[in-house]
């Protein structure tokens, strides 16, 4: 298997920025420590999780390339309810920058974390990356992830 192509469903993700909570304990010399555990948003950590199934699913049983590999995402925003037919008909026809949060590189860092280890053996694998993102009546992210036939340094 050269490449896969899969999608997305939903409304795409940006991948939160790491969380943190600190309780004080009894360290080993039993005086009094402050730890500290860091975490991945509830929101962020399902989105991944989407994206995973979705990857698996494309993958049908297949190893994570080993190879280079070059992602194609297009990026597909909801279009707000509020705007009016004529804006929302523009947005469907792109005519309208999806120019609103989330920021495209916030997603695609999602992506690459749900799709580590299923799609690829590391994210360090992607040497090309192609990204856009629009307005669409179907909300989602495509995905076409490909080895390239390079050598491995």
């Amino acid at each position: 298997m050269k490449q896969i192509v899969f999608t997305v469903p939903g409304t795409p993700v940006a991948k939160g920025r790491a969380k943190s909570s600190s309780r004080i304990g009894a360290g080993a010399n039993g005086q009094q420590r402050v730890f500290t555990r860091h975490y991945t948003p509830e929101k962020t950590e399902r989105y991944e999780n989407l994206v995973r199934l979705a990857a698996q699913t494309a993958m049908a049983g297949a190893q994570p390339f080993e190879k280079p590999v070059a992602l194609t995402v297009a990026i597909y925003l909801p279009i707000p309810q509020s705007w009016s037919k004529k804006k929302q008909d523009k947005a469907r026809a792109g005519l309208v920058g999806a120019t609103k949060k989330p920021d495209a590189d916030n997603v695609l860092k999602a992506l690459k974390d749900g799709m580590n280890g299923v799609v690829y053996v590391d994210d360090a694998r992607i040497i090309d990356v192609t990204l856009q993102k629009r307005y669409a009546s179907a909300p989602r992210v495509d995905v076409i992830a490909r080895a390239l036939d390079l050598e491995v340094a």
